[in-house]
């Protein structure tokens, strides 16, 4: 029975997740497809792209807010810290991987934060410590989220000693990071491009 209601909350949780409001809101509002707008996500930064300030802060927080609910829904019903760690593992799942969208959604980093800070609210402020030295060095936000997001699994352990969590967070981690490859890819060119244009004026004087 136990069991059977662990299944039930984390195929419900994975279904939540798919409800990507951001593809939904744009529609409603324009009539288009957003995952065929500017990054070609349903998360929050790209429906702000179309529908501003106030599309971006409502998807972001109904995103938040599925992430949330489903693992505060978990602990209501007092499944075990495993069942939990996959309850918030589904609902991201849902969110980048859509089953009615064909699998086309966002990019999970509101449902990720709101799921991870009723999941363990000292993780998500482990992960803003980590995101604030990066954002100082680089000024780049996207590129500092990801750098913080590929940490917390080793710094919670560090903090923690739980390898249950800490194997949780490198799923999480490892979810954010695929769905945001394009991106990884394009902060990659954009170093290469930045040491070429170092180096340039040194090989020029060289010669």
């Amino acid at each position: 029975m136990t069991a059977g209601r662990d299944l039930i909350m984390i195929a419900a949780s994975y279904l939540l997740g798919c409800f990507t409001s951001g593809y939904y809101l744009v529609r409603w509002r324009t009539g288009q497809d957003i995952r065929r707008e500017g990054s070609r996500s349903a998360g929050a930064t790209n429906v702000g792209r179309s529908l501003g300030r106030v599309g971006f802060l409502l998807t972001f927080f109904i995103d938040f807010a599925k992430g949330a609910f489903a693992v505060w829904m978990a602990v209501q019903f007092d499944l075990s810290p495993f069942a939990i760690s996959l309850v918030l593992l589904a609902v991201i799942l849902g969110h980048i991987y859509p089953i009615q969208l064909a699998f086309g959604g966002g990019k999970g980093i509101a449902t990720s934060l709101g799921a991870l800070l009723v999941f363990d609210w000292r993780a998500a402020l482990i992960l803003f410590a980590l995101f604030l030295p990066f954002y100082g060095l680089f000024r780049r936000f996207t590129l500092s989220g990801l750098l913080a997001y590929a940490l917390l699994p080793l710094a919670v352990y560090f903090f923690d000693r739980d390898l249950s969590k800490a194997a949780c967070l490198s799923l999480l981690a490892g979810l954010i990071l695929l769905a945001h490859r394009t991106n990884i890819r394009e902060e990659i060119a954009r170093m290469l491009v930045r040491r070429q244009e170092k180096a340039q004026p040194y090989n020029q004087n060289a010669s």
